[in-house]
C-alpha cells in the first residue's frame, strides 16, 4: 500500500533516541534547546518555542496575543478544525470567510469587510503551492491594529520573497505530526516576534510556573502543558537536518505529478511554478459526478489498487461547532467547493518517481473506467 503521507525515521535518528532513552533523560532537556537553537536559527534568529503539538502552539499564540471572551478571530473556513477549536477553545468565536479556489489563501476582501470592533486578530492557514499576498495581509492588519497568527503547519520551508514563512511577521505555528515535512513524532513550534513573548510562552507551556530568587516556585499566570520531551526533540533535530533533501524530494515528485496527471475535463490541480514552495501535500480537487463517481467510491477504487488518500480539509463552518455560530451552507463557495472535491494523493519523501507514475495511471484508468 502506498500510503499518502509517511515520516521518514533512519538508523542515525533511532540509534540517537536510544541514547536519550538509556540516558535517562527523557523529558524536556538538552534536545529541545538544540531543536529549539536550530529552528530558531532557520527563522532567521526569531525567538523559536516547541511544544507537545501545533494545536497547542495555537492556543498559547492566541493567550499570548491576549484573546479571549468577547473577542473575535477571524480565519478560512478551509483549514484544518485546530484553528476553530483553540479560537473557541479560549473563549473568542471564530469569524469565517472564503478562500482562493485554487492556492486556498485567506480572501483578504472578505477579511476586511468581516472586521468589527471585537476582532483582535487574523488567522490565515498557508498551503502548499502558493501562499497568498502577505504583504497585503499585514498591511492589512497593521490599518486595523490586528495581530496576525499564521497557520504555517503545511509548509514549513516555504518563502515569501527573500525570507522563510516564520522568519518574519507576527506569530507563526507550525506542526512536526507524522504527515508534515519534518516530525518529532507529535510536536509542534511557535515563532514570535519578541524575547518577552518567548518568555511568556515559557510560562504558558509549563503551568506558568516562575522560579523565584530563593529557587521555590510561583504560578505567575493559570496554564497548561505543553512541554516537548527531549525523545521528541531528538527526533525534530535529526529531521531538521534532512530537511533539505526531504523538500527537495518532494518538489521532484511534485512535478512528476504535473507531468504525468491525467487531462482531465473540470479537474482544478494545485498551483504550479511558484518558486521556492514547500510541498506537503497534493490536493486535487475532482468533479466526481461528471465521471458517475462519489468521492467514496474514487478513494475506495484508488484503496484495491493500492493507493493511499486523504482528505485535506472539510468545510469548518459546516462543522456542528461551526454552524452553532450560525453558519449555513452556500456561504463559502470556494471553501465548500475544496471540501465537496478535494482527494489528497500520496507525496511522501520516500516516494519514487515511479510511484507517482502509478498514481497517475491508477488515477487515468479509475476515471476512465
Amino acid at each position: 500500500m502506498l500510503k499518502f503521507a509517511q515520516p521518514q525515521l533512519d538508523e542515525d535518528t533511532i540509534q540517537a533516541v536510544a541514547a536519550v532513552l538509556r540516558s535517562n533523560w527523557i523529558a524536556t532537556g538538552p534536545n529541545v534547546t538544540e531543536l529549539e537553537r536550530a529552528l530558531s536559527e532557520s527563522f532567521g534568529a526569531r525567538p523559536t518555542r516547541v511544544l507537545t503539538s501545533a494545536t497547542g502552539a495555537m492556543e498559547i499564540a492566541l493567550q499570548v496575543c491576549g484573546i479571549g471572551a468577547g473577542d473575535e478571530v477571524i480565519t478560512s473556513a478551509q483549514t484544518f478544525f485546530s484553528a476553530m477549536n483553540m479560537i473557541v477553545k479560549v473563549g473568542a468565536t471564530p469569524v469565517f470567510v472564503d478562500c482562493d479556489l485554487h492556492t486556498r489563501a485567506i480572501d483578504l476582501a472578505q477579511v476586511e469587510a468581516a472586521i468589527t470592533p471585537r476582532t483582535r486578530a487574523i488567522m490565515p492557514t498557508h498551503f502548499p503551492g502558493a501562499l497568498g499576498d502577505l504583504d497585503a495581509l499585514y498591511a492589512l492588519a497593521k490599518r486595523h491594529q490586528l495581530r496576525v497568527i499564521e497557520d504555517a503547519a503545511l509548509v514549513q520551508g516555504s518563502y515569501w520573497k527573500d525570507l522563510p514563512v516564520g522568519g518574519f511577521g507576527d506569530i507563526a505555528v507550525f506542526s512536526f505530526h507524522p504527515n508534515k515535512n519534518m516530525t518529532t513524532i507529535e510536536g509542534g513550534a511557535i515563532v514570535v516576534a519578541s524575547e518577552d513573548e518567548a518568555k511568556l510562552v515559557d510560562l504558558l507551556r509549563f503551568h506558568g510556573i516562575k522560579r523565584l530568587p530563593d529557587d521555590t516556585r510561583d504560578v505567575a499566570i493559570a496554564a497548561g502543558k505543553f512541554n516537548m520531551s527531549d525523545v521528541s526533540a531528538v527526533i525534530g533535530v535529526h529531521q531538521l537536518k534532512q530537511l533539505p533533501r526531504f523538500l527537495a524530494q518532494r518538489a521532484t515528485l511534485v512535478e512528476r505529478y504535473f507531468e504525468k496527471f491525467p487531462p482531465v475535463p473540470g479537474v482544478v490541480l494545485p498551483p504550479q511554478g511558484v518558486p521556492r514552495q514547500s510541498w506537503n501535500m497534493f490536493n486535487v480537487l475532482i468533479p466526481y459526478e461528471q465521471f458517475g463517481l462519489t468521492r467514496q467510491s474514487f478513494r475506495a477504487a484508488l484503496q484495491a489498487q493500492g493507493v493511499g488518500t486523504g482528505m485535506s480539509y472539510e468545510a469548518c463552518h459546516l462543522t456542528t461547532v461551526g454552524r452553532g455560530y450560525g453558519y449555513t451552507d452556500g456561504q463559502f463557495p470556494n471553501g465548500e467547493r475544496i471540501a465537496r472535491e478535494t482527494v489528497t494523493l500520496p507525496l511522501h519523501a520516500a516516494m519514487t518517481l515511479d510511484d507517482v507514475d502509478h498514481v497517475c495511471a491508477v488515477v487515468a484508468q479509475v476515471l476512465k473506467r
